[in-house]
This record gives C-alpha cells, sequence and structure tokens, in this order.
C-alpha cells in the first residue's frame, strides 16, 4: 500500500469563549486531513491547536502539515513507526500536528484489518464516562455552572483553576456547597500557581473531598513536584509535564506525582501515548486520556485508544460538549449523557460532514 495524495483543511469550529489559566479561546483551532491510498482506503486525522499549552497555532500546524504531507508521498502508510519516525527526522516537537497524521495511519490500518480500532489495538468495550469542566469564572457563576451540569446527570467535574489563590480556594468551596457531597470534583490549575501557591491551595482544599489536582505548577518547576507531592494531601496528576514516555519515566522515577494525563496533542499520536501507558502500566501508575478542543473525530480516536489501554480509568472527552456552536462530524462517538460509546465501524468510524468541509480552506499535496 502506498499513500497517494494527502488532503489538508483549516477545521475551525465556532466556540462559546471558554477560559483557562493561560487564556480564552474564541473557536477550535483544528486541523482535518484525508490521506489517500492507492488501495482505496483513505484515513482521517485531527488535532486541536492550544498556542498556550503546546506551543502551535493553527496556522503552524496548517504550515508544517503539507511539509509532513510531501514526505510521505508514495509510502507505506502501515508501518507506522516508519512514518512517525520520517516526520520526528524532518522536525523535533509539533507534537499537536503530528498528531493527526498519526491518527491518520491507525485509520487505514484498522480499515486495512477490518476492524473498529480498539479491536484492532486488543481492546474491548467498557463502561466510560467523561468528566465535565467547568471554566474559570466568578465562583458563583462556577457553582451555577456545577449546579446545571449535576442537573444534567454529570457525576464528575473537572475544575479549571489557577488565577489568585485565594479565589481558587473560594471558586472550590461554592461548586462544593452548590452540588453537595456525592459528587467527584476533579481540579486542574494550568500551570497557575507558585510553589507556596499550589502548598496553601492544595492543604486549603482537602476538606471538599478532591480526587486530584492536574499540573498545579509551571513546568519549569517539575524539579519541585517531589517535593509538592510529598506534603500535598490531594494526589497529583502531571499533565504539561508529561509528553512523552521520557517525561512519563522521569515523572515516575522521581515520585513527582500520583498520575498522568496522556493528550494526543503532546504525545503526538496513538504511538506514542501507547508507550506513555506501557511504562505507567509496568510501574502502577493510573492515567487520563485527555483532549483539547477537538471534535467528535479525535475524540473519537481517544475513546478507541482508552478502550485499548487498562490503565487509563480517568476520562476527560468532553471537549465537543463545551460549548461547540457546530458538530461538524459524520458518525464518530456518541454521549449517552455522559457515558461514552464508539460505533462498530471499520477504522476509527468517525469523519468530517462533507458540507463542512465545502466551508473549509483546503490544500491538495500530491506527486
Amino acid at each position: 500500500m502506498k499513500i497517494t495524495y494527502i488532503e489538508i483543511y483549516r477545521f475551525s469550529i465556532p466556540m462559546e469563549p471558554f477560559v483557562i489559566a493561560t487564556g480564552t479561546m474564541h473557536f477550535a483551532q483544528n486541523v482535518f486531513l484525508k490521506i489517500y491510498t492507492d488501495q482505496g482506503i483513505y484515513g482521517v486525522g485531527e488535532c486541536s491547536a492550544f498556542p498556550m499549552i503546546v506551543g502551535e497555532t493553527q496556522e503552524t500546524c496548517l504550515s508544517m502539515a503539507r511539509d509532513f504531507a510531501k514526505i510521505w508521498i508514495g509510502k507505506d502508510p502501515l508501518d507506522i513507526p516508519a512514518r512517525m519516525n520520517d516526520l520526528l527526522g524532518y522536525a523535533a516537537h509539533n507534537s499537536t500536528i503530528k498528531s493527526a497524521f498519526d491518527m491518520a495511519l491507525f485509520d487505514i490500518s484498522a480499515k486495512k484489518a477490518n476492524l473498529p480500532l480498539y479491536r484492532f489495538l486488543g481492546g474491548q468495550k467498557r463502561r466510560i464516562e467523561t468528566d465535565m469542566t467547568i471554566g474559570i469564572d466568578s465562583p458563583e457563576n462556577m457553582a451555577l455552572s456545577a449546579l446545571k451540569y449535576q442537573q444534567q446527570g454529570c457525576n464528575i467535574l473537572k475544575i479549571k483553576l489557577g488565577k489568585k489563590v485565594h479565589e481558587d480556594i473560594e471558586r472550590v468551596a461554592q461548586i462544593r456547597k452548590a452540588v453537595g457531597e456525592e459528587l467527584t470534583l476533579r481540579l486542574d490549575a494550568n500551570q497557575g500557581w507558585s510553589f507556596d501557591d499550589a502548598l496553601l491551595a492544595l492543604g486549603a482544599l482537602e476538606k471538599y473531598n478532591i480526587e486530584f489536582c492536574e499540573q498545579p505548577m509551571r513546568t519549569w518547576y517539575d524539579d519541585r513536584l517531589p517535593e509538592l507531592k510529598l506534603n500535598s494531601p490531594v494526589k497529583l496528576m502531571a499533565d504539561e509535564s508529561c509528553y512523552n514516555h521520557h517525561d512519563a519515566r522521569k515523572l515516575i522515577n522521581s515520585q513527582s506525582c500520583d498520575y498522568l494525563n496522556i493528550k494526543f496533542s503532546k504525545s503526538g499520536g496513538i504511538l506514542e501515548a501507547q508507550k506513555i501507558h506501557e511504562l505507567a502500566l509496568q510501574t502502577g501508575m493510573k492515567c487520563m486520556i485527555g483532549s483539547m478542543l477537538e471534535s467528535r473525530i479525535a475524540l473519537t480516536a481517544n475513546l478507541h485508544f482508552a478502550l485499548a489501554s487498562p490503565n487509563v480509568i480517568f476520562f476527560d472527552l468532553d471537549t465537543c460538549l463545551l460549548g461547540h456552536l457546530v458538530d461538524p462530524v459524520s458518525n464518530g462517538l456518541s454521549y449517552d449523557g455522559y457515558l461514552l460509546d464508539v460505533p462498530e465501524l471499520a477504522g476509527i468510524g468517525a469523519d468530517a460532514d462533507p458540507e463542512f468541509l465545502k466551508t473549509c480552506e483546503k490544500w491538495l499535496v500530491k506527486d
């Protein structure tokens, strides 16, 4: 099998403004790919640029995508490690756009095997329940959002923090008061606190029965994570500190955290995500599958990966519920409340709506 041509789309999805510690997003800055082969099979991939975290914009992703596509024309899409090494040999980093290319290769391989991706990866169906994320706002408005989600049947809330530490404590206090003791609460500071702020916040928040806190400090304070973990009454999850399996190894060996958050936009796709999961599995460290602002295309691929990864026990796959104003996807994962399922279709089982694609800027790369 050979790659014959690749279509690249500016896949912008309008959304309600979403605020985290590092910035505000007004639309999902996504890129969508279709990789075609000489055997009539094509694979789809999607990524969501999140510049304030991963450092890539939609423009950098589109530019690198055109370069990457040229490298792959005429090559075998079924040799996924070799193809991803092609991209690594051309450019370090750029994990977000690399994840879209990786995803399309796995889609092709699973379609070639005529299997849903989770079965191609050796997985099986299990119960998957996503959390729901509350963006940073006033404590009162965040409590109202929490109450709304609870009334809609949500059992797990993820609370964005990382601004002024005393206000953050009040945000959690008001949310816990509003929803009672039944709901699971998770925190995500998105690198917003200093070491001292993190220590203060986590000590004060323990009484609200917090499941864990993601990425309390900037990654340049990773050397202080072991000290924070030792003194924190709340379990810590590494997110921005863990891109690849080398990061995972260092975090595990230094006893820096309790959990790892795997995201394709950080790992560069499924291939590297598998390596992180395998390392975590060997050492007993549980993982979460997370996402940026992807549509149901990439979220479906995330769910397939999770179904084949038994050490992934936390699920943060709510991004298209966070105010996407359109759903530009055919087939793909389904939501039953906050329970998720993938279709029994070959490959990822999701594609872009052809009518939506007609509205997208497009590039074609071939010989």
